[in-house]
């Protein structure tokens, strides 16, 4: 049976892909849970209609992302941060911590969009990675001081 996917499915295809699958998996388990339809002329309109609007809901998406970008390449923010003896931070600064400084700002961006490796432990200017879009990052500088 030739099946249209509505969904990215691992082992048969993309979105919008046209795919042929045996009769029973394709009537028992994708179509019933929507993961995919029919192949037919009408349901190859709609999956084309659907595309064009993703399409532009995209280009959208990534120009607001730009935008957003371009204003955090500018922001610097200033984490304070209790130190010990040689300088030695207690605790780190985490993603949390710069999303709650970037709302402070004005930016309200996800925490699991700061694209951090690890907290950072140490006094100084880092850059961190913001992933905005799947084709945008912004980086801005943290600045770790002592209080």
């Amino acid at each position: 049976m030739r099946i249209i996917l509505k969904e990215d499915y691992e082992n048969l295809g993309k979105v919008g892909e046209v795919v042929e699958v045996k009769d029973g998996f394709a009537r028992n388990y994708l179509i019933p849970k929507q993961v995919a339809l029919q192949a037919t002329p009408q349901n190859l309109r709609v999956i084309v209609q659907e595309k064009a609007r993703n399409k532009i809901k995209l280009s959208k998406d990534k120009r607001e992302a730009e935008l957003v970008a371009e204003k955090l390449k500018k922001v610097s923010l200033t984490a304070n941060v209790q130190v010990g003896e040689e300088d030695k931070i207690f605790g780190a600064v985490t993603s949390q911590n710069i999303c709650e400084l970037l709302s402070s700002k004005g930016f309200e961006i996800d925490k699991r969009k700061i694209m951090l490796e690890e907290p950072l432990k140490a006094l100084g200017v880092f850059e961190v990675p913001i992933k905005l879009h799947t084709e945008v990052e912004a980086k801005i500088k943290v600045w770790v001081v002592k209080e």
